[in-house]
């Protein structure tokens, strides 16, 4: 297997100076194999996280090498491997006695009061981000990924209970034969909402959808027209769900991908930092970027479709990442 080594020599003052190349090295995922020297494994992303090291090193008055190398004596590639191990495994025991602390407080306290579930809230977006962070750089997954990530997702069943009002009643399952081949009518000038809502249409009801945009909110459809997130749609908001909410749970529920596309798309639509997944902000950004370069509605959406595309890929990937 090949590595890249970085070997370094800082000089003893300033002493932040290297206190600052070690959390620099953390937040990459280098472990150190011997003292001053960092292993990673060799990818493209690697070298670029150990080249921009190495020149904080030089321009820090230190001295630094990047190599690329196998291990042939007195260290094995296993034992490489298990370093990092090692080094996840801590990170995420961390996490998940932060989020037993936090389950645990909340319970204790008095969870129907809004302070208690704002604390609980806010701690675990924090939850969330630090175990995006740590994901992001575990290379050799551990069983304890496993284990954290199960115990966020049981966490964040209460946002969504605390999130589902009175008035969200279940209702019967809908066939999507009778939605095949419909025109699908939604407000002009998409936004978000409809634009997430007409990429699931196509994706998980009818992939041949076709999409009519109007200005009036109280249009009445014709016999072959469906209308989505629209005062009196048939599907549309409801409590405090958003439409794409409402749809991912009707024709998507068995796809946790998809309800973590829900979460976004639920705090973007309704400007709430309920879920605040760390995608979050990106993914809005990137709407706001359609929207600003097209007035086309079915451009929107296909552009859109393109992100939520990934986005799905990416959440299944993740979730499929286990040892």
């Amino acid at each position: 297997m090949n590595w890249l080594l970085l070997i370094h020599q800082i000089p003893a003052k300033p002493t932040y100076f290297r206190a600052k190349i070690w959390r620099r090295l953390q937040q990459v995922g280098a472990v150190p194999v011997k003292q001053a020297a960092y292993a990673m494994p060799m990818t493209e992303q690697a070298y670029e996280d150990l080249t921009w090291i190495v020149k904080e090193i030089l321009q820090g008055g230190g001295e630094a090498i990047l190599l690329e190398a196998r291990f042939r004596e007195g260290m094995g590639d296993d034992q490489v491997i298990n370093l990092f191990r090692e080094a996840r495994k801590r990170d995420y025991e961390k996490i998940a006695i932060e989020a037993n602390d936090l389950l645990s407080h909340y319970r204790q306290n008095d969870s129907r009061q809004s302070s208690s579930f704002l604390e609980y809230k806010s701690g675990l977006s924090k939850l969330r981000k630090a175990f995006a962070g740590i994901t992001a750089i575990d290379f050799f997954p551990v069983p304890e990924r496993a284990t954290v990530e199960a115990t966020l997702a049981d966490m964040e069943t209460i946002l969504r209970e605390k999130n589902v009002t009175p008035s969200v009643t279940a209702k019967k399952p809908v066939d999507r034969t009778a939605l095949t081949g419909k025109t699908w009518v939604t407000r002009a000038n998409v936004y978000v909402d409809r634009m997430a809502s007409a990429w699931l249409i196509q994706r998980y009801i009818d992939h041949e959808a076709g999409f009519r945009f109007v200005g009036s909110a109280d249009f009445a459809p014709g016999p072959e027209e469906i209308r989505f997130d629209m005062p009196t749609g048939q599907f549309t908001h409801e409590g405090e769900l958003c439409t794409f909410e409402v749809m991912a749970r009707q024709f998507g529920a068995a796809d946790p991908a998809l309800a973590q596309i829900a979460l976004i798309i639920h705090d973007i639509d309704l400007k709430d930092d309920t879920y605040n997944l760390p995608e979050t902000d990106g993914v809005h950004a990137l709407f706001d970027g359609i929207v600003a370069t097209t007035d086309d509605d079915r451009e929107r959406i296909r552009q859109a479709g393109i992100i939520l595309d990934g986005l799905l890929a990416f959440f299944r990937n993740r979730g499929n990442s286990r040892p």
